[in-house]
C-alpha cells in the first residue's frame, strides 16, 4: 500500500494533485464528471479586486504540444467571489482550497488577501505576481526581486494563512526572485506561470492573438518548468508547488524529484477534463513501478 499524502504548511493533502488556477474555474462544471473531493486541493480562478472582462478575442491559439492564452484575468471580482463563488465551491468540495489573487497595485493585492483570509474554506493564498504594476510603469511585480518581496511583505501583513508566491518564468534569474520572496516571509512558492510566446496567422500575416502575445502552457514547457523548480529548490527552504506541462503520473514523480511538494495541472484539464482524476488513479501504479512507498520521501530526491 503506497502513501500519496503530502503536506503544505501543516495542511495535509490526500495527494499532490491540484488543478491550476484558470483551468478549472470554480469546479462546478467538473462536478458532472467526477467527485472533486478526490483532488488534493483546488486553485480556483484568479481573483482581482474589480470585475474583469479580460482581453479582446481571439485570446487562445494552439501550438505544438501546448497552447497560448491571453485571457486577461477574466473574473467576477473579489466581492462576487467571496459572496457567491466560494460558498458554492464549499458545497461541492470539502477540503481547503487555494485562493489565487492578482493585483495591479500593492493596495489591490492587500485588499484581496485580507478578504481571502476571512474565508473558512481558503487554506492557502496564492499570489500571482505576473501582473503589471500600474504605479510602476507597467512592469510586472514578479520581474524584480525587490518588487516581488514588496508584494510578499504587504500580503503577509494582512493574513494569518500560508502565502505562496506564484513566480513568472519570464525573468533572468528565477532563483533570485524566489529567495527574495522567502526572505520577505513567503510560506511557499508556486512555479512556473506561463511563458511569453506568440503565433502568426499565415493567411492574414498578423498575430493570431488580439493581444499579439500570450502565455504558453502545455506539455512543451514541462522541461523548462522542471529546470526552474530544480533551481529554486536549491535556493530556498520553503515548499514548492510545481507546475508547467504536467499531464501524467510520471510527470508528477519527476516534478517532485526536482523539488516540488505538490503539483498543479493546468492545460491538461482543457484538453482532457478527466486529466486530474486519471493522474490520481494512476499514481499508485507509478509509485509501485519505481518502488516509492511514500511521496513525501522523494521530494527533492534528484538533488
Amino acid at each position: 500500500m503506497v502513501d500519496t499524502k503530502v503536506v503544505l504548511n501543516n495542511i495535509v493533502l490526500d495527494n499532490p494533485i491540484i488543478p491550476a488556477s484558470g483551468t478549472f474555474g470554480y469546479g462546478a462544471e467538473f462536478t458532472e464528471l467526477y467527485d472533486l473531493n478526490i483532488l488534493g486541493s483546488i486553485s480556483f480562478k484568479g481573483t482581482t479586486l474589480n470585475e474583469r472582462f479580460g482581453n479582446k478575442t481571439p485570446r487562445i491559439a494552439e501550438c505544438e504540444s501546448g497552447m497560448l492564452n491571453s485571457v486577461g484575468l477574466q473574473n467576477p471580482g473579489l466581492k462576487a467571489v467571496c459572496e457567491h463563488e466560494l460558498p458554492n465551491l464549499a458545497q461541492i468540495y470539502k477540503k481547503p482550497v487555494i485562493a489565487n489573487i492578482s493585483g495591479f497595485s500593492l493596495e489591490e493585492y492587500v485588499e484581496c488577501a485580507r478578504a481571502m483570509d476571512k474565508k473558512e474554506n481558503v487554506g492557502i493564498i496564492e499570489v500571482n505576481v505576473s501582473c503589471p504594476n500600474i504605479h510602476g510603469g507597467g512592469m510586472s511585480f514578479g520581474v524584480l526581486p525587490e518588487a516581488a518581496a514588496e508584494v510578499t511583505k504587504a500580503v503577509k501583513a494582512v493574513t494569518t494563512k500560508p502565502v505562496y508566491i506564484k513566480l513568472s518564468p519570464n525573468v533572468k534569474d528565477i532563483a533570485a526572485i524566489a529567495s527574495a520572496c522567502e526572505e520577505a516571509g513567503a510560506d511557499g512558492l508556486s512555479l512556473i506561470n506561463t511563458i511569453l510566446a506568440m503565433r502568426i496567422d499565415l493567411k492574414t500575416r498578423k498575430p493570431i492573438l488580439a493581444n499579439k502575445m500570450g502565455g504558453m502552457s502545455g506539455a512543451a514547457i514541462f522541461p523548462i518548468a522542471l529546470r526552474m523548480v530544480y533551481q529554486v529548490y536549491e535556493s530556498v527552504k520553503i515548499p514548492i508547488i510545481g507546475m508547467g506541462g504536467i499531464s501524467s503520473a510520471e510527470d508528477v514523480v519527476e516534478m517532485m524529484l526536482a523539488g516540488a511538494t505538490a503539483v498543479q495541472v493546468g492545460a491538461a484539464n482543457l484538453k482532457n477534463p478527466f486529466a486530474c482524476k486519471e493522474i490520481i488513479e494512476d499514481l499508485p501504479r507509478v509509485m509501485e513501478k519505481y518502488k516509492i512507498s511514500s511521496l513525501c520521501d522523494i521530494i527533492g530526491g534528484a538533488h
